[in-house]
């Protein structure tokens, strides 16, 4: 288990799972096959594979250690979900508490909880069965769930969003339900739903990053000389840096999902801010720098694979 430090923070990534998700072009819809093949020498294998043109990341959470507190930023998939919506992750079983206690990090110890949207892999670990109910993971944790993600994907204002326009998107509505349910319902009696922005501690503010969905934020992290920004989905894949104008398949708002995205890596650049996504295997944090109206990988981190 690596860890590294920026300024006073100590951070370390917990993996609970990777592989091939899908194909490259499904999740990334707006790319062109030869970004990926021109680039091949630095996506493979960790970001794209080749040989079966498939997207390749991880589900993962970032452990902070800031100001005598254990800060945890997302919550991956999850143990015995239902997620017909997504079979790869349907009743996963994976050893992630396991590997979160390797990190040092028993359940009982989590201060804070970050969860910088409301998708199944980011919110899965907020609870855990416990005989036939779900139950916070982390007894002793504040929840910090925005505000805007919470309205959204409550199943009561189910009525409020655009009708599913085929089977795919209703059943990515169905199983948003369930994710609620076993997710976010039981842990809403000790959470922060925050708007506008929310400052953790010194060194940790939350600032909203709307797009991917309607609450969809980013973690700001300052300390000493070291800035860094966790970014959840803004950045599924490294061509997202490459040309910001390309979505996931999963992003609610696509056009402000890509003003989105631009709008913070046009700060990391100008402010030289690591940038750390929930969802890139191997080295999880990266340098960029502008490239006329784009970006370019400068650099990954040391420590962070």
């Amino acid at each position: 288990m690596r860890r590294f430090r920026l300024g006073e923070v100590e951070v370390t990534k917990v993996v609970e799972w990777q592989g091939e998700i899908a194909p490259a072009r499904f999740m990334i819809p707006d790319s062109p096959p030869e970004i990926w093949r021109d680039n091949e020498s630095w996506l493979a294998p960790d970001h794209w594979r080749p040989e079966s043109d498939a997207y390749h990341g991880a589900v993962q959470t970032w452990v902070l250690r800031s100001e005598g507190k254990v800060v945890l930023v997302d919550t991956g998939a999850g143990n015995d979900r239902t997620r017909p919506q997504v079979p790869l992750f349907d009743h996963l079983r994976t050893d992630f508490l396991d590997r979160l206690a390797a990190a040092g990090v028993r359940p009982e110890d989590v201060d804070v909880v970050i969860n910088t949207h409301v998708h199944y892999d980011h919110v899965g670990w907020n609870t855990r069965l416990d005989g036939d109910s779900w139950v916070p993971t982390f007894p002793n944790a504040t929840y910090l769930i925005p505000k805007a993600d919470k309205d959204y994907f409550d199943p009561s204002n189910a009525h409020r969003r655009p009708t599913p326009r085929d089977d795919y998107e209703q059943r990515r509505r169905e199983g948003s339900h369930l994710v609620y349910e076993d997710s976010i319902t039981p842990v809403l009696d000790r959470a922060v739903l925050w708007e506008d922005g929310h400052r953790v501690d010194a060194h940790l503010t939350l600032e909203p990053a709307p797009g991917h969905t309607p609450g969809s934020s980013v973690v700001r992290l300052s300390s000493g000389g070291d800035r860094a920004v966790f970014v959840g989905d803004m950045l599924h894949s490294p061509v997202q840096i490459l040309d910001p104008r390309f979505n996931s398949c999963f992003c609610e708002d696509p056009h402000m999902a890509a003003a989105t995205r631009r709008a913070v890596l046009e700060q990391a650049a100008d402010r030289r801010e690591l940038i750390v996504p929930a969802h890139f295997a191997g080295p999880g944090a990266v340098e960029v720098r502008r490239d006329g109206s784009s970006f370019t990988v400068s650099g990954w981190a040391p420590g962070t694979d």
